[in-house]
């Protein structure tokens, strides 16, 4: 009998397959054809379970994983492999079968199981390793793996290249922030490198809401939000986000990286054949989702426009396809082209997964991120949450944030319609089997969203100071990667002299600002990278540009003129033409947010609060701009 019509039987037989179509088994069993097709029914698993490095190695067919699920037909599957197995055990006591040629080929060390075929070290106590291999051993006597010793040759290595990561032990104070002490806490050091980019995290409006939130509703969120409950606060904040981004839903996680993992694997993985083209710069958590995922992908070269569509040319528009980038780089500054990339989406029928970690509460006139900044004006007249037809912000699929960095808080979120989000809320290891967001943290999400949603003081005195920063470290010769952003990122190009820089830094001048190396930058990249607040003064921006001027001086540190004629690295020292290639917004605009729109910031806030100045005072640079703005 044809097997597919010998499964349509079975299918009206069984509960189970009857939920599966004839398509879908159809499309089971091709796949499966070079491993046994629909033969590989009446097949042990244990017997297709071939060597997984062996050449043609097909393992356990789709078809038979299918019928495994099925509560009538799996137990026999399982007890048919059981009894393959013991089979197989006593005809291996009895006599060794031959060695597979290619486990020997195995290195314990790799992490991807790929195979060396210049390994050479098979173990003695591999069970069938040939008529002369020893047999496995349990005595006492025999000596257990130097477990100790792994970790402390790993840690040798990062030590012996300088990409050990050390821990400053910093302690922000919340009433004299962007001040902290270190482990003496009568020493005090300015923080200029922190991720609260508006200083949320003191602000009073924030920690009013946590603490009512933790007065009436205690510490903990009790467990996942499916067992311990889908708390009032819950909902709130993924209202809220979803209206910030005028997304139709949102769902929040524990961490944005758990997010990006989370939705890139268990999207990736749901859609057939999926391929994934990712920006050579993301983010550690979107390169895990990927991988995760198991779906084919693509790399393409940061920003560059030609090779993503040469890549994404290479398959039909019917093939899924997903682009994963990022608006702000949070190590270089730059920004995603999203304009750009959201158009080759739509000419080859892929969806856009865009991370606005390093963005969301910094850009666009109520802090949305950067798509909402590029449509500044219809943002700024739109209501919050409302549609904008034909806005940037509609032509992103999924947009990813975080709580933890400018609204203060911690936790991360999706943004996308309401059936993805959905979806994700429903199939998502790393969402339902996560303890959820504690209330009060829910709480001060949701009053910082809807604080910087109404203010423009916070974003408006963190662009001028970085602006002034900029200007200031350009004077100075202090070489700054170039980009339009608020990240101030000052190259090194050594990993151990971006480490003395950093503590000379924090020992000799009490400033800490932390050195970047491999793997978050590529080796001969390495930096410090500063981060200006609103609540940097100009006393401490002078103490800053010294302190970096003095130990450029002592370490014999490269300065941009430097970089210039060795030929330029990542920007520095680089055309002005090659800069903006590599930045990502428009051409000839420096700075995302332009001066008419300062502009605009300021006289919202004038007229908010009564025609107060804003404090601190406007550097005299950037108050020039805004003057000549308004003439």
């Amino acid at each position: 009998m044809d097997p597919i019509k010998a499964m349509s039987l079975l299918n009206r037989a069984c509960p189970y397959l009857a939920r599966t179509g004839m398509t879908a088994l159809q499309g089971l069993a091709d796949a499966g054809l070079s491993g046994g097709g629909m033969r590989s029914l009446s097949t042990s698993a244990v017997e297709q379970a071939r060597c997984g490095v062996c050449p043609g190695h097909t393992g356990q067919s789709a078809l038979l994983a299918k019928a495994s699920e099925c509560p009538v037909v799996g137990p026999s599957i399982r007890a048919n492999d059981a009894a393959a197995a013991a089979k197989a055990a006593k005809a291996t006591q009895q006599a060794p079968v031959t060695a597979c040629p290619y486990a020997k080929c195995i290195d314990p060390a790799d992490a991807d199981g790929k195979v060396n075929v210049n390994a050479s070290r098979p173990s003695k106590a591999v069970v069938g390793a040939g008529a002369d291999a020893a047999p496995v051993s349990h005595d006492s006597q025999e000596g257990a793996f130097d477990y100790d010793g792994l970790y402390q040759a790993r840690l040798a290595k990062k030590h012996g290249d300088k990409s050990y990561r050390y821990f400053n032990n910093i302690n922000r104070l919340a009433g004299r922030f962007p001040q902290a002490h270190t482990a003496n806490a009568a020493n005090l050091v300015t923080v200029w490198c922190s991720n609260d980019y508006l200083g949320q995290s003191k602000n009073p409006v924030v920690v009013d809401a946590m603490k009512d939130a933790l007065d009436m509703y205690g510490a903990g969120a009790g467990g996942t939000r499916n067992i311990a409950g889908n708390s009032a606060l819950h909902l709130r904040l993924e209202a809220e986000l979803a209206a910030l981004h005028r997304m139709e839903a949102a769902l929040v996680f524990s961490s944005c990286f758990v997010a990006n993992d989370a939705t890139i694997s268990t999207l990736c993985s749901a859609l057939p054949d999926c391929v994934i083209f990712s920006d050579k710069m993301n983010h550690a958590s979107m390169i895990l989702g990927i991988r995760h995922s198991g779906a084919r992908k693509h790399v393409f070269n940061h920003n560059d426009l030609a090779h993503l569509e040469e890549l994404l040319a290479q398959y039909p528009r019917s093939t899924p396809k997903l682009i994963a980038f990022e608006s702000v780089y949070s190590m270089s500054g730059t920004v995603g082209r999203i304009p750009e990339i959201c158009a080759l989406a739509k000419k080859y029928g892929a969806i856009t997964y865009l991370d606005e970690v390093h963005a969301v509460g910094m850009y666009g006139p109520h802090g949305a991120g950067v798509a909402e900044h590029y449509d500044y004006e219809a943002s700024l007249s739109a209501p919050v949450g409302q549609r904008i037809p034909g806005s940037l912000m509609e032509q992103v699929d999924i947009v990813t944030g975080t709580l933890g960095k400018a609204f203060g808080i911690v936790g991360g979120y999706i943004a996308a319609s309401s059936s993805l989000v959905d979806m994700i809320r429903s199939y998502a290891p790393g969402f339902i089997f996560t303890t959820s967001l504690p209330p009060p943290i829910n709480a001060g999400a949701v009053a910082s969203i809807q604080y910087l949603s109404g203010s423009q003081r916070e974003r408006f005195l963190q662009q001028t100071h970085v602006r002034q920063l900029k200007s200031d470290l350009a004077l100075a010769g202090i070489p700054v990667v170039p980009n339009p952003s608020h990240i101030v990122p000052v190259l090194v190009g050594d990993a151990e002299r971006a480490k003395m820089a950093s503590d000379m830094l924090l020992t000799e001048h009490n400033i800490y600002v932390q050195s970047i190396n491999y793997p978050t930058v590529p080796v001969g990249e390495e930096r410090l990278r500063i981060t200006p607040s609103p609540g940097h003064s100009a006393d401490m921006r002078s103490r800053l540009v010294g302190a970096l001027d003095s130990v450029w001086n002592r370490l014999g540190l490269r300065r941009t003129a430097d970089w210039e004629r060795e030929g330029g690295r990542c920007g520095v020292g680089e055309s002005r033409v090659n800069s903006e290639e590599h930045v990502g917004w428009k051409r000839g605009v420096e700075y995302m947010w332009e001066d008419h729109q300062l502009k605009q910031a300021r006289d919202y806030e004038m007229a908010r609060k009564g025609a107060v100045p804003i404090t601190p005072a406007i550097p005299e640079t950037v108050q020039q701009v805004i003057s000549a703005t308004m003439v």
